[in-house]
């Protein structure tokens, strides 16, 4: 197993500020950081050298939004959606992200007012099928993530995002199991990671209010036994939110501080998952 912490924690773009924390990261005892890829301007393969000199691994995460979104009945919106995904890929090839994970099939916080029509899931599967086509080039895998009903639509449960990968049918596509969606959404937690079978590459701990794994309300007795009976050994990687960076504080409705210090959630969530996997290895 490897053992990871989200950067968007700290920040929605990589900085010099970053760099030095993902020095403390390591030092914690962390195996890698996920890289926030939303500005696709920046110098990625320095980024990925400075991480190789603090031998960090590393995993990324990006959206997409309704100005390029994959569902979209417009040809031209879909289209960009490909492309920035694919520009994205092309980052994280730079960086040496091993997989790119998120809600990159449809728009974040866009909904139509009714379910996932035919027609959009179709367009969601032909867009990503091209996403994953140039994610094989590159030599970057696709974790593809359900999210809960209030963030957006097309893939609220795990089982969703299994059918949705296998349909798309590309060898680089593959999904990824989030505790904080799955306890919105999921009647079985063990049934929800175990849809993912073989095209599961990720994992995401997440606490119920985003703040400490195992300091809340998630079930964390039936996720780590799920887990650990499915055979998964790839990233688990702790994905938490805070107040640093506002516009994020606004997309994921956090009005309050749930911690103290994100160093210590850092240490204090990679001791949890390290002792919760022990205790079934």
């Amino acid at each position: 197993m490897k053992y990871g912490m989200n950067l968007l924690l700290w920040s929605g773009e990589v900085n010099d500020d970053i760099l030095q924390v993902c020095g403390k990261l390591k030092e914690i005892g962390y195996d890698g950081v996920e890289l926030p890829i939303f500005n696709l301007d920046l110098d990625y393969a320095a980024i990925g050298q400075q991480l190789d000199s603090l031998d960090l691994e590393r995993t990324g995460v990006t959206v997409r939004g309704e100005e390029d979104n994959p569902i979209s009945p417009d040809a031209a919106v879909r289209a960009k959606g490909v492309e920035l995904t694919k520009r994205t890929l092309d980052c994280c090839a730079a960086a040496g992200v091993e997989t790119l994970v998120g809600p990159y099939h449809s728009a974040l916080g866009a909904f139509s007012g009714a379910g996932p029509t035919q027609d959009e899931w179709k367009w969601g599967v032909d867009c990503m099928r091209e996403v994953a086509e140039h994610a094989g080039s590159v030599g970057v895998k696709l974790g593809v993530e359900a999210l809960n009903r209030f963030e957006t639509y097309l893939l609220n449960a795990h089982a969703d995002a299994a059918r949705f990968v296998r349909e798309v049918d590309h060898p680089a596509c593959g999904m990824m199991y989030d505790t904080f969606h799955a306890n919105i959404e999921e009647k079985s937690i063990t049934d929800a990671i175990n849809a993912g079978g073989d095209k599961l590459f990720h994992i995401h701990i997440s606490e119920n209010d985003r703040s400490t794994p195992g300091k809340g309300g998630i079930n964390w007795k039936e996720n780590f036994d799920a887990i650990a009976a499915s055979g998964f050994d790839s990233w688990l990687v702790i994905e938490a939110f805070g107040l640093a960076l506002p516009e994020l504080a606004a997309a994921t409705r956090i009005w309050r501080r749930m911690f103290d210090d994100e160093l210590v959630l850092a240490a204090e969530g990679l001791q949890f998952m390290k002792s919760e996997i022990e205790k079934r290895a």
